[in-house]
């Protein structure tokens, strides 16, 4: 009996997506519910399991084809017993030392990690010479990570190699590149990614504005109760809750920088659903917190959470993704002192968080060295006006320079 393996429902105004990876081959043995392949779609990447344990019976369709909601990828058959390759009778004479029971070869293990390698985990593995085999795996069920490989880069990089007579050089020469060069079709996400972010160019008249917070108040603060906080609420106590709270608290003053345009109409909302960015190596998603008007900072973190696992996980459904009316995006877990958000349409506005670093200030006639980061709104300038948005960032600051604002709500 065949069990048919289907492109499920992949979320509202998704038609399609193509295959990133499977997992399994024809005549492998599956269990239950255990993911076959890996589908991408211009927004996230869902797995599709098994609906019946049995064998693979066959694939449709190869990684890198697109395929439609419903389309049939392949079956199982539910009575058959995996292919087993039998093992060589030892020879008559000479009895065959017994092999250790829990260690694989390593030219197998090898094999087996290069079969399951995503295309841009293998392509990091062959641009740095690696074997697959002598890469630590952490993904689900052994598989390599992109992370794993830039572990296994930044070690070997860090041991010193034994110096090497110099070469002839092996450059091509004339204007063959083609040994240099290296095409790699871009996924569904980036190409949304690209898309989305030229549109927004191209249709919003977009601004920036700037203005720099005093984080000593909410970092002393953060330092007092994040343990007593934690030993409560089973969550640790970041920053994001605190910009989120004093966003919604501005974005309450400030109406437009949480509206949208709708032909020749502005959809002001009384509610807000704040989208927090988050790179992962596919790319960057931003799934929304939903009504954040409603949460205390608890609920804020554990929801950040969450969205940060699934992310990781590749776990993240469509319903995550939709809905957003505002956006904050922190370039400065990766470093950056200043940016330029882009907005995340229909949307109007997006706040950019950057590292905090200590600099010298001016305060009370003395100069004195303070935590510091710079803000920046992005804002779409048909319907914020820069009074707007300059009294937005201000409110922020404000806020966050001193917390004790938030909690009686002024």
């Amino acid at each position: 009996m065949a069990s048919e393996i289907r492109v499920p429902t992949l979320g509202e105004s998704v038609t399609e997506a193509t295959i990133a990876q499977w997992y399994k081959k024809p005549g492998e043995a599956v269990s239950m519910d255990e993911p076959l392949c890996e589908l991408e779609t211009d927004k996230v990447t869902i797995e599709v399991p098994a609906q019946s344990a049995g064998v693979l019976e066959e694939i449709l369709f190869e990684e890198g084809a697109t395929v439609e909601v419903g389309a049939l990828l392949g079956s199982i058959d539910a009575d058959g017993t995996a292919a087993a390759t039998p093992a060589p009778e030892p020879a008559a004479e000479t009895p065959a030392p017994e092999p250790a029971a829990a260690t694989p070869a390593a030219g197998t293990q090898g094999a087996t990690k290069s079969d399951a390698l995503a295309p841009s985990v293998r392509r990091l593995v062959s641009e740095h010479g690696l074997s697959p085999a002598d890469i630590a795996a952490t993904g689900k069920d052994g598989r390599l990570t992109k992370g794993d490989v830039l572990a296994a880069v930044s070690g070997q990089a860090s041991t010193p190699a034994p110096q090497a007579p110099a070469a002839p050089s092996a450059r091509p020469t004339g204007t063959d590149q083609s040994a240099r060069e290296e095409r790699v079709k871009m996924t569904r996400l980036r190409q949304t990614i690209a898309r989305r972010l030229k549109e927004s160019q191209n249709t919003a008249a977009q601004l920036t504005t700037f203005n720099e917070v005093d984080m000593s108040a909410l970092m002393q603060l953060r330092s007092e109760y994040k343990d007593l906080f934690e030993k409560k609420y089973g969550v640790r106590l970041g920053f994001m809750s605190f910009f989120v709270r004093a966003c919604v608290t501005a974005l309450h003053e400030i109406p437009a920088v949480n509206a949208e345009i709708s032909g020749d109409e502005i959809i002001y909302k009384n509610y807000v659903n704040m989208g927090i960015a988050v790179g992962t190596e596919k790319g960057l998603v931003v799934p929304v917190l939903r009504d954040v008007q409603d949460m205390g900072l608890a609920q804020i973190e554990q929801t950040i959470g969450d969205f940060g696992r699934k992310a990781r996980d590749g776990k993240l459904a469509i319903e995550d993704l939709q809905g957003g009316t505002f956006t904050v995006s922190n370039g400065g877990v990766y470093g950056s002192l200043m940016s330029t958000p882009i907005l995340n349409l229909p949307q109007s506005g997006v706040l950019g968080m950057h590292k905090i670093q200590e600099r010298p200030i001016v305060v009370n006639g003395q100069v004195e060295v303070r935590p510091m980061m710079y803000l920046a709104l992005s804002y779409d300038h048909r319907i914020v006006d820069g009074k707007e948005a300059v009294t937005f960032l201000v409110r922020v600051k404000e806020s966050l320079e001193a917390p004790e604002r938030l909690l009686l709500d002024i």
